[in-house]
């Protein structure tokens, strides 16, 4: 089986990116991206390390993270079952990236960073519920927020009966909002539909 070893060869498979998937990439929380965010109550975080790699979802019943400022997110390491393998990576390795998702909205918000973890006494009881704090807080420091493309979640059907989506910004607002209007806006989300039909698959 022939092995792909060369970025060109890659990308001569594929073509360029399109202009709106670079275009819509911001190095912070925007407004719109702040809505979007603390609309989710999961996401999945992955890290590298030594060991490899590792994907792990994170839930709570209110918005996963919480903004320590708009470059900066911080989210509770709830009790799970002690591997840890997560928060091993981010002592010896510190990339991560993090998939947010609402029920409903087939778009996933992307964050890329670096993390650290702490357990500082003051940030740890921020996050206290029911006389319960988390052992450890993951510190992420943002490099890249940005829209991940919808179809694979259109394709498997994801939301089918289950909507908590309304009120969420659109691709179209975001990539209005990181273009100053020069993209995107409501005819962007008007034509998408149409545009992930014909190159679903």
């Amino acid at each position: 089986m022939y092995k792909i070893t060369d970025i060109a060869a890659l990308e001569a498979l594929y073509g360029q990116a399109g202009a709106p998937s670079l275009r819509k990439v911001a190095d912070r929380l925007t407004p719109l991206y702040r809505k979007w965010i603390m609309a989710s109550k999961l996401c999945v975080l992955s890290t590298v390390g030594a060991e490899g790699t590792d994907a792990s979802p994170r839930g709570d019943d209110g918005p996963v993270v919480t903004e320590l400022d708009e470059f900066t997110l911080a989210m509770p390491d709830w009790r799970g079952n002690n591997r840890l393998d997560s928060l091993r990576n981010i002592v010896t390795d510190g990339r991560v990236s993090l998939m947010f998702v609402v029920p409903g909205s087939n778009n996933v918000v992307r964050v890329n960073g670096t993390a650290f973890l702490t357990d500082d006494a003051d940030l740890r009881a921020r996050f206290e519920k029911k006389g319960r704090q988390p052992a450890t807080v993951i510190v992420i420091q943002i490099a890249e927020v940005y829209t991940q493309c919808a179809r694979a979640l259109m394709r498997a059907g994801t939301w089918a009966g289950v909507d908590e989506s309304t009120g969420l910004p659109t691709v179209g607002e975001i990539l209005a909002e990181m273009t100053s209007g020069e993209e995107g806006g409501a005819p962007y989300d008007a034509a998408w539909g149409a545009r992930a039909k014909d190159t679903m698959w």
